[in-house]
């Protein structure tokens, strides 16, 4: 995973854990906006959360940012 979606996902997942809390739920379309600006990066996100790790839809985004944040 790029460094810029590593951050990307890091920031949001702090950003929505401090406005919802701990038990806050996303999905990898939350690191992006409405308008599909980055179609590369969006599927290196989906490839991440769906192939490779099996997600469910939406995960709790404190599970998501230690996953970043471990490296996995």
């Amino acid at each position: 995973m790029r460094d810029t979606l590593r951050q990307k996902i890091i920031e949001t997942c702090d950003r929505k854990i401090a406005q919802k809390g701990p038990g806050v739920g996303l999905s990898f379309y939350a690191f992006f906006a409405n308008k599909n600006d980055d179609p590369a990066l969006l599927m290196e996100a989906a490839s991440w959360w769906i192939e490779r790790h099996k997600l469910d839809h939406f995960e709790k985004a404190v599970k998501i940012r230690d996953m970043v944040l471990q490296g996995v």
